[in-house]
């Protein structure tokens, strides 16, 4: 059965879910790009229900250019104007997995015209990863697991303990990407000529931005290669190679391939990834390109981002009703070269073998070899938000999941993203076939080393751990989550 058999079409249409006015503003002092509109209006809506309001979309580009390069609608400020303030649920009709139940082979089904569809969701890992959040309390989280090699979804779970019955945050695009957009930023800079190893020496940046920064000084008493940078998210670099060897248009056409600015199609109403590229002001460009900027992510769009380099460069579409066997399979698209997805791969090894997320992959008997990816955080102030991102797949030689995970927390908390992250790949290669997997070796960095902390992209309030409940077996290790970045 097709899948537009299956479901009505307004279903299968992405929506604009982020209403926003905004206007070029100073900088503030944690390097986000523009500002709001005084009475600005930004909305999520509920796609298909009556009166809700319609986003004005730009007008179409002509034809021959490339979709993404323009932001379909004004990119709201994460300092003036976040969009997560505004989040609103999906409708029960909205949510497919809501509406899912379990036929008599075990399968996730939901009815259609022609009798009941099959999911691609894999009905034990949901349970594992939904038990997760739920046991954990998290304010707000979710975390999609996908099939890069297809793009079938295996899990979207998620879990509001601050907003119950609040539905569909895997398909919101209300996140701040942070340091994930560094994903963008790498292959870029790969495309651009800058290699893996090619080091950059740098002083400061942990938390902030300056424009002095980024100038070469006899204070730059650190380098980096690019690939160790991307591991510990090292942010006067990247700022560095954007401004030395990116322009707008580079960083905007990379990010208009990696599907920003454009729809996603998929059965349940996604929002559209909105990234703005500054073009008139360089040290912003710079910030952007850190990791600083007004770019906003969904869960669903992460675990695709991390897709990309597990196959090679291209990019495939997120599948959620089982195909018909014989139906062929959907094309992909190529957006980076091999070569580049390669290198890129590369830098996203070094986050878990000797960079931010570390100490979260070496933890004892739960380690995921061959795991690679990249960890984001940024922090809200009035009132505080803690955003945590983990992207990624594993085995890097075979990828079999990607991931994506994020969680937004309160002062106290008990999980982060990267430790999520690290579950759901742990847990989703657990449910594949027996001798599915090619035997990857663990890269373990020197036990003398000392382990990276997480670091943040942008300045943060601190957040601190608090006692959760104890480990569940849908959730092995779960207290070490406790001492984690």
């Amino acid at each position: 059965m097709t899948l537009s058999r299956a479901f009505p079409a307004m279903l299968l249409l992405p929506v604009f879910l982020l209403l926003v006015g905004a206007d070029e503003g100073s900088a503030q002092d944690a390097g986000q790009d523009g500002g709001t509109t005084p009475g600005a209006e930004a909305a999520l809506l509920d796609a298909g229900t009556p009166g809700s309001p319609i986003a004005e979309v730009a007008e179409p580009p002509d034809a021959g250019v490339m979709l993404g390069l323009v932001p379909p609608v004004p990119v709201p400020s994460r300092e003036q104007d976040p969009p997560f303030a505004r989040l609103r649920s999906l409708s029960m009709k909205q949510d497919v997995l809501a509406r899912a139940k379990k036929d008599a082979q075990g399968r996730l089904v939901v009815p259609g015209p022609q009798g009941n569809v099959p999911l691609t969701i894999d009905p034990t890992l949901q349970s594992q990863l939904t038990h997760i959040l739920t046991d954990y309390q998290v304010p707000y989280g979710a975390v999609v697991v996908l099939d890069p090699s297809t793009g079938r979804v295996l899990a979207m779970a998620e879990h509001s303990q601050a907003q119950p019955g609040l539905r569909g945050l895997s398909t919101r695009a209300v996140f701040p990407a942070a340091s994930i957009f560094k994903i963008v930023t790498g292959a870029a800079l790969l495309e651009a000529g800058v290699t893996p190893m090619e080091e950059t020496c740098f002083h400061g940046g942990k938390r902030r931005l300056s424009e002095k920064l980024l100038e070469d000084s006899s204070r730059d008493g650190q380098c980096h290669s690019l690939a160790e940078a991307m591991g510990k998210s090292a942010n006067v670099i990247f700022a560095k190679l954007t401004q030395r060897y990116l322009s707008p248009d580079a960083l905007k056409h990379a990010a208009a391939r990696f599907r920003f600015n454009r729809e996603i199609s998929f059965p349940v109403p996604t929002d559209v990834s909105l990234a703005s590229v500054p073009d008139s002001d360089e040290f912003r460009f710079a910030q952007t390109g850190a990791g600083f900027g007004d770019v906003y992510l969904s869960p669903l769009h992460g675990a695709l981002l991390a897709s990309v380099a597990a196959n090679k460069g291209v990019w495939r579409e997120p599948i959620l009703f089982e195909p018909d066997a014989n139906a062929a399979p959907p094309a992909g698209e190529q957006v980076l070269s091999p070569e580049v997805a390669r290198d890129l791969t590369t830098l996203l090894e070094a986050t878990v073998t000797k960079g931010t997320a570390r100490r979260t992959f070496r933890e004892r008997g739960m380690g995921v070899p061959g795991a690679v990816g990249k960890t984001g955080t940024l922090a809200d102030r009035k009132p505080f938000r803690d955003y945590s991102w983990f992207v990624g797949f594993a085995p890097k030689d075979n990828p079999k999941v990607a991931v994506a995970a994020v969680i937004v927390n309160e002062p106290l908390w008990r999980i982060r993203a990267t430790w999520l992250g690290r579950e759901a790949m742990r847990l989703g290669l657990a449910r594949l076939p027996p001798g599915s997997l090619t035997p990857a070796k663990d890269e373990a960095t020197p036990a003398e080393e000392v382990p990276a902390e997480e670091e943040s992209s942008d300045e943060e309030l601190p957040a601190e751990e608090v006692a959760g409940p104890p480990a569940t077996p849908t959730a092995p290790g779960a207290k070490a989550a406790m001492t984690g970045p």
